[in-house]
């Protein structure tokens, strides 16, 4: 009879031991679109203070390439969420600096994502390269956005955040910091609550 109790105990606390408990894995989107409406405000110091505004060679070569106070622009990427922290995707960003600034970028953005699910923070990495001829040719930008993404349906999330931009242009730069509002439709209809039946 003890014989039979410490075979049965020992069983347990083997089976106890050696099991292993599966813990779900986090959820990825995988395919995703995201639309995002953008508004900034220029930080960047725009003209030195010993500049003579006057002066020809400002009002040729300064002037025209001084962007304005606001901005404002429209982006739309596509990309593939492959592990839970982290998404690559592509697009492109249409950008009004400043009158005949009507700039077109090329933008790469990788993000990175924690608690993902219903309501992760995302942090999104750009780098924008202009693709059309404008008032200014070959600029770039550099971008920074802090935000979250609160699920809505199956496949659909919208999201809210803050971006920080450094743009080069010709002859000037600026720093626009800012707004932006999005949604995101991804392809896993299990990404977030919504999808679970």
């Amino acid at each position: 009879m003890i014989k039979r109790i410490f075979l049965m105990l020992a069983s347990v606390s083997f089976s106890l031991i050696f099991s292993q408990e599966t813990k779900p894995s986090k959820p990825v989107m995988g395919f995703y679109i995201n639309p995002t409406v953008n508004l900034g405000y220029n930080l960047a110091n725009r003209i030195k203070d010993n500049q003579n505004k006057d002066s020809q060679d400002y009002q040729q070569n300064v002037s025209p390439y001084l962007p304005n106070d606001f901005t404002y622009g429209i982006t739309a990427v596509a990309g593939y969420n492959f592990i839970p922290n982290l998404a690559l995707g592509s697009g492109l960003k249409y950008s009004f600096i400043a009158d005949n600034f009507h700039l077109l970028y090329w933008v790469f953005q990788p993000k990175i994502m924690f608690n993902s699910g219903d309501e992760p923070i995302f942090v999104d990495l750009n780098y924008g390269k202009q693709i059309n001829r404008s008032a200014v040719s070959d600029s770039q930008f550099y971008g920074l956005k802090l935000g979250i993404q609160i699920s809505y349906l199956k496949r659909l999330s919208q999201e809210g955040g803050i971006i920080l931009e450094s743009h080069k242009f010709a002859n000037s730069s600026a720093v626009f910091v800012g707004l932006s509002y999005g949604v995101t439709i991804f392809s896993n209809k299990n990404y977030t609550g919504y999808g679970e039946d």
